[in-house]
């Protein structure tokens, strides 16, 4: 079967940053700067993601480019003879199911709000009973499960006309308008009044505050952050290498799909924190900040029915962009691996995927009672497995696939990310000896720093460690023929 194309490097670009822009930019990012005190954070977190993400989101676009293939037989093609790296392509098969298990049902949150608020939900509404309407819906299964359904089901239909005439096509158009809606919000809140304080409270770093919050807690909340923004160790980068062109550099790619992800998490921040100030609402009130505290301002806001309505449009944009990107990676295994056709691989992963997304849907009403992992409800739970675990890991195996002698080699690397034109890393000398210490080195251990801090206790911390290391090197260990 003839491996598909993107039609344009504009289409890679928005597909990809579509990909990584989502509930990690627009959700996430506010809150989690929020509680660790501003700017400090944003700061660490810029350089997390120049000295961190570029060059893994690079590794996992080379290995998808290389070798033209998913996860899995991406890595079946590049592997040494013997070794058994194609191992952790079937974990991050796992880790893409995982992820949209409980993401359908966020995204579905936010579709729900934007209805909400353009039927008017929620005009004349005050205080708690702005928080109700969201406890309502968690609690209603009905409400919860028709909004996954139509997520899931406008995802594959979507995906359905394949790669250029779906994905690329859709895209294009709502990557487009959610920068259009992101720049008008920005516009909106920088004209409330007292908007300044929000501004300086977000951009101007205060060591001081951060140490209030703990500055190595601030530091590694950044770091964690660069890493679920860009959705990196599960494969879902690797799959649009595989479909794109050898025209550019790939380290020159990664840094404008890294441009367009920041932007949009920046941009997000510029909407929330100059309302939040200009209302006087406290930016640090964690998750709820979307759905409880951010209707609130709206509510108060003059027009607020129209704001609160391209807000949650611009939401739901950025949360869907990563679902059909995420389906797509979905498709591709299946069709790769079992040699299905486009059509069975949708009718497929779309009846698993809404059976799937049910327990997450459940477990805020008629099983809230149920807790399968370390004592935290359904969504949790799954958020825990990908972010704390597949993540972090995947993207360990991804580095030292790309850059030991045991998985694919520095040199072969290399020669993949330099090939096009753009933005190139060096090929000879000292500097190449220096960039080869940084990725085989450095590179891991603050890898491991982000999956230690990421673990509940010292227990979980050494057994986690021991089996990736484990696992490391019965993937790296070469069969005898």
């Amino acid at each position: 079967m003839k491996r598909e194309n993107f039609q344009s490097r504009l289409g890679f670009l928005l597909v990809s940053a579509g990909c990584a822009i989502g509930i990690g930019n627009v959700w996430k990012f506010p809150y989690v700067t929020g509680a660790n005190g501003g700017g400090v954070f944003v700061l660490f977190y810029l350089l997390s993601l120049a000295l961190m993400g570029v060059p893994i989101l690079s590794m996992e676009l080379a290995v998808g480019r290389a070798s033209r293939k998913s996860a899995v037989l991406g890595y079946k093609t590049l592997e040494q003879p013997g070794s058994s790296w194609h191992i952790h392509g079937w974990f991050c098969v796992i880790g893409c199911y995982l992820l949209m298990m409980y993401y359908t049902t966020v995204s579905g949150w936010m579709l729900g709000y934007f209805f909400k608020f353009a039927d008017g939900t929620f005009t004349g509404l005050q205080g708690d009973a702005v928080d109700g309407v969201f406890g309502a819906m968690l609690s209603n299964p009905t409400e919860m499960t028709v909004w996954m359904v139509l997520t899931v089901l406008a995802g594959f239909l979507v995906c359905s006309f394949g790669l250029q005439k779906g994905l690329e096509r859709i895209t294009k158009v709502m990557m487009l308008g959610l920068l259009c809606l992101i720049v008008v919000l920005a516009v909106h809140s920088f004209l409330l009044p007292g908007a300044a304080e929000g501004v300086k409270f977000y951009l101007l770093p205060d060591f001081q505050r951060a140490k209030e919050a703990g500055l190595g807690s601030v530091i590694t909340a950044a770091m964690n952050q660069a890493f679920f923004t860009l959705s990196l160790g599960i494969a879902a980068m690797e799959i649009f290498g595989s479909y794109m062109s050898k025209d550019h550099t790939l380290t020159g790619e990664s840094v404008r799909i890294c441009c367009l992800d920041t932007f949009v998490a920046l941009m997000s921040g510029l909407i929330i924190f100059p309302a939040c100030f200009s209302f006087g609402v406290e930016p640090n009130a964690g998750p709820a900040l979307i759905f409880m505290t951010l209707p609130k301002v709206f509510v108060n806001m003059a027009g607020g029915r129209l704001w609160g309505t391209l807000f949650f449009l611009f939401m739901t944009f950025a949360s869907f962009s990563t679902i059909i990107a995420v389906f797509e990676n979905l498709l591709a295994c299946c069709m790769d691996n079992f040699g299905w056709t486009r059509k069975k691989a949708v009718l497929v992963n779309c009846a698993f995927i809404l059976i799937a997304s049910m327990p997450c849907v459940l477990g805020y009403n008629l099983w809230s009672g149920f807790h399968p992992f370390l004592g935290k409800d359904v969504l949790d739970s799954e958020d825990f497995i990908v972010s704390n675990l597949l993540l972090p890991i995947g993207s360990l195996i991804y580095l030292l696939f790309c850059v030991t002698k045991w998985g694919w080699g520095f040199d072969k690397f290399l020669a993949e990310a330099n090939t096009g034109s753009g933005l190139k890393l060096p090929e000879n000398g000292a500097l190449k000896t220096l960039f080869h210490i940084y990725f085989a080195v450095v590179l891991p251990i603050l890898i491991l720093v982000i999956l230690v801090q990421g673990l509940p206790t010292r227990g979980w911390q050494i057994g986690v460690c021991a089996v990736t290391l484990a696992f490391l090197a019965l993937m790296a260990r070469r069969k005898k023929a």
